[in-house]
């Protein structure tokens, strides 16, 4: 893409002009190609001063636009092809009109904003700008009721990524949420399609708030939720935290696919924040309240109640009461 081969070149000499004819030589372009390119790049946010000794990239925006995830993403096929928007209802519908009609495996469908992120159960996702609201579309060769495991998987992916880059106190809540400390700074949303009774394909919704101000949400949002923003007291560069996840995920992933989901699972576990803990667990209008002592092989969540009963559960909404 001409896009990277140009900001590659600016970037090999951050700070210093570049000239004009050699930037467009590297690119494969004529110079007035060039010019259309660099106004392009300053449309999308990168502050370029030119003179007469050429062009010179001053400031990155902290957007997360295909061509810089692209640039220094290691990966076999997540996010080779991406598709970018400023705004959507949700990136999820997006990545199931895109799968409907033939989009690869790897397939990303990426938004600044979304007007209508959706949660687990129906809830509200609020998604202003600042935030990474992504959805990944698989279609992994697995029987139709293993599907919702890809929710522990990205779970460890996601987990592990903001460990690493951020140095947090980041863990699981089952099934679908990931905590710093006791806040909520990303949800996790997986639907399926069938096909005659067998998987067709799968979109893996990711939400984290990033450099997102929880302040601003409404009162009923805001409790119990976190940015890195607010955690680390700094801006984060978005980019680099969508590299490094796309490629924690494809590795587990594949992990995944070749049958070695039991390694998975014991990392879920030694991530889990819900493990140990004392439980609620909403559904249907009814609760259930427990020890969560364990989660199975089916993605199951193991309560033991006050009387020592044994109850696994399946889905629904899980509440960590107070320590």
């Amino acid at each position: 893409m001409v896009k990277k081969k140009i900001l590659r070149s600016l970037n090999q000499v951050r700070g210093e002009y570049r000239e004009e004819e050699e930037l467009a030589s590297q690119a494969g372009i004529t110079a007035d190609e060039l010019r259309e390119e660099i106004q392009d790049l300053i449309g999308d946010g990168f502050v370029i001063e030119s003179s007469n000794e050429g062009y010179r990239l001053v400031k990155i925006p902290n957007r997360l636009l295909p061509y810089q995830i692209q640039e220094d993403l290691h990966t076999s096929y997540i996010g080779h092809d991406i598709r970018y928007f400023s705004e959507v209802d949700s990136t999820n519908e997006v990545a199931k009109k895109l799968a409907e009609e033939g989009a690869s495996q790897g397939t990303i469908v990426i938004a600044e904003v979304q007007r209508r992120g959706k949660g687990r159960l129906g809830k509200r996702w609020l998604s202003p700008e600042g935030g990474v609201w992504m959805t990944i579309i698989l279609r992994p060769d697995i029987a139709l009721v293993k599907a919702p495991l890809l929710t522990l998987v990205t779970g460890v992916a996601v987990a592990e990524t903001l460990q690493s880059r951020c140095g947090l106190d980041v863990g699981i809540k089952w099934p679908n949420d990931i905590l710093i400390g006791e806040k909520k700074v990303c949800g996790i949303l997986t639907e399926v399609s069938e096909n005659k009774g067998a998987l067709d394909y799968v979109v893996l919704g990711i939400g984290i708030d990033l450099n997102v101000d929880v302040e601003d949400f409404p009162r009923d949002l805001k409790e119990g939720a976190t940015s890195l923003k607010n955690e680390l007291d700094q801006e984060i560069y978005g980019v680099e935290v969508v590299q490094r996840f796309l490629e924690n995920f494809e590795a587990i992933y594949e992990e995944f696919e070749k049958g070695q989901f039991p390694a998975i699972l014991a990392q879920w576990r030694r991530l889990s924040k819900t493990i140990g803990r004392q439980v609620e667990v909403h559904k249907k209008g009814h609760m259930v309240v427990g020890e969560a002592v364990g989660i199975n092989r089916d993605g199951a969540l193991i309560l033991e109640e006050e009387d020592g009963t044994l109850i696994k559960v399946i889905s629904g909404e899980c509440v960590h009461r107070p320590l």
